[in-house]
């Protein structure tokens, strides 16, 4: 699994015109889940989303963690995540874990993050055309790999 972290001011999802979800201070995730990903790296990535210290304490510093702030969170599927761009200009997707195998992981990486963080989730829709808008909060952007632990 790889995600795209974003520390929030605001963040909203709209589908078909119209605003499906939206949070304020917190993270937005985009989530990209490949044909190898088990739950395993769901619990490993919950935990390392939800301790990551990427929120500001009294002093400015880094040191406080989307539970300390008491932040929601917006989870977007993204399965371009896992392009490849190694051969030519069109990317290849084939990494990429199909609906059958990917929806699941998806619906349980979702009840996993609200379950630490009391249900302050929220989420898009798999699958759908979605605008994401997003004012970026430092701008903090970190990309996490479940296969590299990094």
């Amino acid at each position: 699994m790889r995600v795209v972290l974003q520390r929030t001011r605001s963040a909203s999802v709209i589908i078909d015109g119209h605003v499906h979800a939206e949070i304020d201070h917190g993270l937005l995730i985009l989530l990209g889940i490949e044909t190898m990903d088990t739950i395993d790296d769901i619990g490993w990535l919950c935990k390392k989303v939800t301790s990551l210290r990427i929120f500001s304490d009294d002093e400015g510093k880094m040191n406080i963690s989307i539970n300390d702030v008491q932040g929601d969170i917006l989870v977007i599927s993204q399965f371009t995540l896992h392009a490849s761009t190694k051969k030519g200009n069109r990317p290849s997707f084939i990494a990429a874990a199909l609906p059958g195998q990917a929806v699941p992981l998806y619906e349980l990486f979702i009840s996993t993050l609200q379950h630490i963080i009391e249900g302050r989730v929220k989420t898009g829709v798999f699958g759908s055309d979605m605008q994401v808008q997003l004012i970026n909060d430092g701008p903090v952007t970190i990309i996490i790999d479940s296969k590299l632990r990094e």
